[in-house]
Parts: structure tokens; C-alpha cells; sequence
């Protein structure tokens, strides 16, 4: 009788661990596409919107989303970075990356980030930005997981999802393919 416990136990413990995949790349593709409208129609008087995407993940979907506004609109746009730990935001400065904080002056900028979790990174994040004088600031994210410890939220949301705190959400890239899982 413990034998089968145990075993069973252990497939439980397999089911629990194993990732889930709840959004593709064409699903992704989807989100970007309505996010890239849904920032044209809240910037569609603007002569140019700055990107900036949190290091990792966050940058590549800011650079997806960068792209796709360019398509569907006249709107001039620029592409930066922020290069944060984010594990120990303190432990190092967070910068801007490849674009200078005088170029985003008076402009509006869209951080862009993979997972809105807490809302710490975000936070964090935002330091830059209070040194530029930039015109606003909105917040774009993939997966918001609705788990807020500081006072972020995001403005454009791709998918929202309601999650235990056990639970981890992970954007992983296979080649040229992105996916999102739960696990």
C-alpha cells in the first residue's frame, strides 16, 4: 500500500512540474499586432513613439512591437533597451541602452517588458525615464499575471492570466519561434 502512494505521490509531482504551453508564436503574433493598434490609437496624434524594452524577452518584444507600429502606421518610432538585474535591481545602475536620454526628450515611450509579475522590475525600471523629461510613459507586457506588489500597471496588456503564486510563467524562444508556458 505505501508503494502505490508513493506512487502515485510522484505522479502528481510529474503533473505539477510540467510546463504548459498557453500561448504559440501565432498567438503571440495576434497579441502584438492588436497591442501595435491599441498604442496607435492611444498615440495617433504623436509625430514619434520611443520603444523600450527590458533586457531580455522585453527587448525582443519591444522590438516586434517597434516593427509592427511601423507597418500599420506613419508614426516615426525609435528602439532602446534597459539593462536592469532583475533579480537584485540595487546590486547595479539601471541604463538606457543603445539610445540616449536626451533622444527620448518630450517624446512619449512605451516600456515593454515579457511578464508583469509583482510590478518590481517595472519599477525599478522606470529610473531612466525620470531623469529624460519624457512627454509619458505607458507600459506594454505580454502576460500580465495580476500579482501586484508595487503600484505598476500595465496600459497595454497581450494576455491576461490569473495564476497562483506557485505557479511561474515563462517566455522561452525556440529558434526563431517564441512561446509562453506555465508550470
Amino acid at each position: 500500500m505505501p508503494y502505490r502512494m508513493a506512487f502515485l505521490f510522484a505522479i502528481i509531482l510529474y503533473f505539477c512540474a510540467m510546463k504548459h504551453q498557453i500561448l504559440t508564436h501565432t498567438h503571440i503574433l495576434q497579441k502584438i499586432r492588436r497591442m501595435a493598434f491599441q498604442i496607435y490609437e492611444n498615440n495617433f496624434q504623436e509625430q514619434e513613439i520611443v520603444f523600450v524594452g527590458i533586457n531580455g524577452f522585453g527587448y525582443a518584444l519591444a522590438q516586434m512591437l517597434e516593427a509592427t507600429l511601423r507597418e500599420i502606421s506613419p508614426i516615426h518610432t525609435q528602439l532602446g533597451m534597459v539593462q536592469i538585474n532583475k533579480q537584485e535591481p540595487l546590486l547595479q545602475e539601471v541604463a538606457l541602452v543603445e539610445i540616449a536620454p536626451e533622444n527620448i526628450a518630450d517624446k512619449p515611450v512605451v516600456l515593454v517588458d515579457d511578464v508583469l509579475n509583482t510590478g518590481k522590475t517595472l519599477a525599478y525600471s522606470l529610473k531612466p525615464f525620470l531623469k529624460a523629461n519624457i512627454a509619458k510613459l505607458q507600459i506594454a507586457v505580454l502576460v500580465d499575471r495580476n500579482h501586484r506588489l508595487f503600484p505598476v500597471s500595465a496600459d497595454f496588456v497581450g494576455y491576461a492570466l490569473a495564476t497562483t503564486l506557485q505557479e511561474h510563467i515563462s517566455v522561452e524562444q525556440e529558434g526563431e519561434a517564441f512561446a509562453v508556458y506555465l508550470s
